[in-house]
């Protein structure tokens, strides 16, 4: 009787064990298709590279926001594209510059450009190329001849009118730099660029109302997108000592130009620092380290980073 009773004890313990193991095998398995499923809508959702292949040093925009240089090879790599229809721009020095869409899920695209003999066109380029390298005012005023030599070779040329504006607030000829955006503007009435450039030039003349105005003006014809406003208002935040509104500026701007300018990471590790956030200032700081590790702002960035990082450890510290 008692090795009777035994065994079913026996066999109860067996068949427990083994519906035990199937309901862990069942979770397992369970586990792993959800794991799956996660992975699979993570790379659906996530943006994907756009290669774009044209003329070596041409310098790529989508949607109107610069996104880099393209390699000696002629390639440029955009790890992260918003699916949807984008415009893309591309100019190379001595070539005419090329506009042309983007069709939703494109990987690849081959931006070929032809030779221009456009003198304005050339003009055009060499003062861009020159507001870019100028160091000091005499280089500026090259740059600023070279867009007037443009501007007389083509009178419709708002985007002339705009760089030679840009050279103007660097000589600090603020009021000139205003009359070149009010002429880009016969041209282009609705011209985001142009509006964010505005609010710089009043912000640089201390008119801060004006300028508020010009980068919300910049925003709105933007549609909402026009990154150099977004960190004009955010430097307007911080002259106010505004630094949470200044933050939520920064941020936006660093989500529309998607780490193409390390520098606004720098600019937000600032903003954080002002807030004690040192956390998230800290943060900033490695960002822009990772994106530029040999920029002009490097060697002063790493000169405060352990000190911020000390001070994301005393916060932590902090009781409640």
């Amino acid at each position: 009787m008692r090795s009777s009773c035994e065994r079913r004890r026996f066999f109860v313990l067996v068949l427990n064990v083994r519906v035990s193991n199937l309901l862990l095998a069942l979770c397992l398995l369970l586990l792993v298709s959800m794991t799956s499923r996660s992975q699979r809508r993570t790379a659906a959702t996530a943006p994907p590279s756009l290669t774009i292949q044209s003329e070596p040093n041409a310098t790529i925009w989508i949607d109107e926001i610069r996104r880099g240089t393209t390699d000696a090879s002629g390639k440029l790599v955009l790890p992260k594209i918003a699916s949807g229809r984008h415009l893309l721009r591309v100019r190379a020095n001595g070539f005419k510059e090329l506009s042309l869409p983007l069709l939703p899920g494109g990987r690849s695209v081959a931006a070929r450009l032809v030779r221009t003999t456009d003198q304005a066109e050339l003009a055009f380029q060499q003062a861009e190329a020159e507001r870019e390298q100028a160091k000091d005012d005499d280089s500026r005023n090259r740059a600023a001849d070279a867009y007037r030599l443009a501007l007389k070779l083509r009178a419709a040329f708002p985007a002339a009118h705009v760089g030679l504006a840009r050279v103007l607030m660097d000589l600090n000829q603020y009021q000139n730099a205003l009359n070149e955006i009010e002429a880009a503007r016969r041209y282009r009435a609705v011209y985001p660029e142009a509006s964010a450039v505005e609010g710089r030039i009043y912000r640089e003349m201390a008119f801060a109302d004006e300028a508020v105005k010009s980068f919300r003006r910049a925003i709105r014809e933007g549609a909402g997108v026009q990154p150099e406003a977004h960190v004009g208002l955010a430097r307007l935040y911080e002259d106010r000592g505004q630094y949470a509104e200044a933050a939520t500026e920064y941020e936006i701007a660093i989500k529309q130009l998607f780490d193409s300018e390390p520098v606004i990471y720098q600019l937000l590790g600032a903003v954080y620092e002002r807030l004690e956030k040192y956390k998230e200032a800290l943060t900033a700081y490695e960002k822009y380290l990772q994106l530029a590790p040999n920029g002009g702002l490097a060697p002063a960035v790493r000169s405060i980073i352990e000190q911020v990082r000390r001070q994301a450890a005393g916060q932590e510290l902090r009781p409640n």
